[in-house]
């Protein structure tokens, strides 16, 4: 609720509200219409007051700073789909397929294999 959060973190709860006005904060509602911040919006509100107590960033650079983060956090998940797709990849490029991996050779003997792909 806003006012544990509000003492919990030294803020009044006019600043809470204003940050959520300003799209700095979303916090849940409970069916009474209650802020509910949970672990996500109290993280958020860390960064908030770290960047405008102790950085001095004003709200509008918090808002493109909070953005940007947004921003890199998808392009690290899309970076990782798509380094998990090459490594699929390149595994699968590398098997031989198995009809190229058999050879039959009668024991004791050597035999030349002619290569199909030149």
């Amino acid at each position: 609720m806003i006012s544990w959060v509000a003492e919990r973190y030294s803020v009044h709860p006019q600043t809470l509200r204003l940050w959520e006005r300003e799209g700095l904060l979303n916090p849940a509602r409970s069916r009474g219409n209650t802020r509910l911040y949970d672990d996500v919006a109290c993280g958020r509100l860390e960064t908030i007051i770290a960047l405008t107590r102790d950085l001095g960033v004003n709200l509008a650079g918090v808002e493109i700073i909070l953005n940007l983060r947004e921003q890199i956090q998808k392009l690290q998940k899309d970076n990782e789909i798509l380094a998990d797709l090459v490594r699929r990849h390149i595994s699968s490029e590398s098997e031989v397929p198995r009809y190229h991996a058999l050879v039959r050779v009668e024991s004791g003997t050597i035999q030349a294999v002619e290569d199909d792909s030149v």
